[in-house]
């Protein structure tokens, strides 16, 4: 098919769909940056889930509950589905092999007390029945209704079959960007561009707040 390439796993997947991940990442961050008023985070009440429709199902709200270490509170089926269970309630490193965990953990702590945004490159190795995967984690601070910097808008995107869950990943890269360094840059009135499109990315399952399940 023209519109398919083969990767060196073996794995056939349309062309484009990396670039399309990258340009749904683009307008997931516009989004929360459009959010921000000067140097100020966010409140997680903002947050408007039709504003993200491209990344919806890899979506994920994180609570810290602990320096270093934050549990999920709300999470795409993307996540679920690489864990092989409902992963609502567990602590966001669950995706995270455990030698890349301390890593994890500090940059947590920067997210934040900085505050800052963070990305991270991520990489799962081959295994039984799990096929070589890659993927990226962003992770955006939110205030909690309290005014306390204590929730984090994220997304979780991969590139590769999943194969037999669970899938844990090392830590390849990490970047580090303070909140006020990513204010400065945003007008008011910011265009976001892509990922907002109106395609069924759920594959029949309706869209919307369908796609995400509330901790209470």
């Amino acid at each position: 098919m023209q519109d398919d390439r083969t990767t060196p796993q073996g794995v056939v997947e349309p062309r484009g769909l990396r670039a399309r991940q990258e340009e749904d990442m683009r307008a997931f961050r516009a989004y929360w940056e459009s959010l921000c008023q000067g140097a100020e985070v966010p409140h997680r009440s903002q947050i408007d889930p039709r504003r993200i429709g491209g990344l919806l199902s890899n979506a994920f709200i994180a609570e810290r509950i602990a320096p270093g270490v934050t549990r999920l509170r709300i999470a795409g089926l993307h996540l679920s589905d690489l864990m092989g269970m409902e992963v609502r309630g567990m602590p966001l490193s669950s995706f995270i092999a455990p030698a890349a965990r301390e890593r994890f953990a500090l940059a947590l702590v920067d997210l934040f007390e900085r505050p800052a945004r963070l990305e991270f490159d991520l990489r799962a190795g081959p295994g039984l029945g799990r096929p070589e995967m890659t993927g990226q984690m962003m992770l955006m601070p939110l205030r909690s209704d309290l005014g306390d910097v204590s929730r984090a808008l994220g997304c979780l995107v991969t590139q590769g079959e999943i194969g037999r869950a669970s899938r844990r990943f090392e830590v390849e890269a990490v970047r580090i960007r303070p909140v006020e360094t990513v204010a400065a840059q945003v007008t008011p009135f910011d265009a976001l561009p892509g990922g907002l499109r109106n395609e069924n990315r759920g594959r029949g399952l309706s869209r919307g707040r369908a796609y995400l399940r509330v901790v209470k």
